[in-house]
């Protein structure tokens, strides 16, 4: 396993992070796809195997049940000091006009909550979700910076937004000398490239980690395009991803298929690879719901794309609306 550093800090993360979307009781929230606790743990347990120290989850995940199950397993399986522990609020987690957002309130309240059910003292990594365009910047920093000094977070990250939007964060933490955020986790992978032109260059001179979430294009890169899955039938937010395009999609998903059929490899491995290439991404993270996802994961980061094979995977990109917002 390869080991970065967690964008401009001195912890080391593993160039994969292990996705927890995928763990959680299927009759909690809106993930009916998801697998329940004894299913999850064999995912965990092997992915610490691997040397997989980076877990990424969210409250709003099966409405809390992945962070529970992924604190019981990490408690079993890992050592908490060796482990780096990520977590998300923003979603909403109650009905009412306080159960979501980045309000003071929601903040203070959801970062107790995301500790009681992980089972941990600290989180090392607490994510914003998303952007909250009804709660004032400056309120929802400041009580991000509060959790920090308060030893309940280590680092900070932020989630899927505009690149003016992540540079006027920074500068009004900066501004402030709050605790600022060191990573983005964004949409980023062979059919959706967007972030390239002004948001990783925003993220390379700041020195920000980036963390891409579906690297694999929910999949569409690992497979012939029209296969149906369980996950693809009830993801609802991932049909809203990969629709705008399809046409030119397709052709770089096939681009990926003739790559991974030269080299004899997984096409996971090929898409996972050429997401690694990056220089400004730190760790893609990957979910898993078969052992063998893992297993393609960690092969991947010992390819190294040619320059020929880098053409034949760019060449049918075209330019998308950004998704996943």
């Amino acid at each position: 396993m390869k080991y970065l550093k967690l964008g401009n800090t001195g912890t080391d993360v593993s160039a994969l992070a292990l996705g927890c979307m995928s763990y959680g009781e299927p009759g909690r929230g809106n993930h009916g796809w998801t697998l329940p606790e004894e299913e999850s743990r064999p995912f965990l347990q092997r992915a610490i195997e691997l040397g997989i120290n980076f877990f990424d989850t969210a409250n709003v995940y099966s409405d809390g049940s992945s962070e529970e199950i992924v604190g019981r397993a990490l408690a079993e399986f890992g050592r908490r000091e060796e482990l780096v522990l990520a977590t998300k609020v923003h979603g909403r987690m109650a009905p009412g006009p306080n159960g979501a957002g980045l309000s003071r309130k929601h903040i203070l309240w959801q970062v107790d909550e995301s500790l009681r059910r992980l089972g941990t003292d600290y989180i090392d990594l607490y994510q914003i979700h998303r952007w909250d365009p009804l709660t004032p910047l400056e309120e929802t920093l400041e009580a991000l910076d509060d959790v920090v000094r308060a030893g309940k977070v280590r680092y900070l990250g932020a989630s899927s937004m505009y690149a003016w939007q992540f540079a006027k964060t920074l500068h009004t933490q900066r501004a402030n000398g709050w605790a600022r955020f060191v990573t983005m986790q964004d949409h980023y992978n062979l059919i959706n490239r967007e972030e390239e032109r002004e948001m990783y260059p925003l993220c390379a001179d700041e020195q920000i980690g980036v963390l891409p979430w579906s690297p694999l294009a929910r999949g569409k890169l690992t497979r012939d395009w029209d296969t149906e899955t369980n996950r693809a039938g009830l993801d609802e937010f991932g049909q809203t991803l990969y629709g705008q395009a399809e046409a030119a999609d397709r052709k770089v998903s096939e681009a990926v298929a003739a790559v991974a059929a030269g080299r004899g490899v997984p096409r996971a491995q090929v898409a996972l690879a050429w997401v690694s290439a990056n220089p400004v991404v730190t760790a893609p993270i990957v979910g898993a719901t078969k052992l063998s996802h893992l297993e393609d994961a960690v092969a991947s980061l010992e390819i190294e794309l040619s320059a020929d094979e880098l053409s034949q995977l760019d060449a049918e990109y075209i330019p998308h609306r950004l998704a996943g917002f």
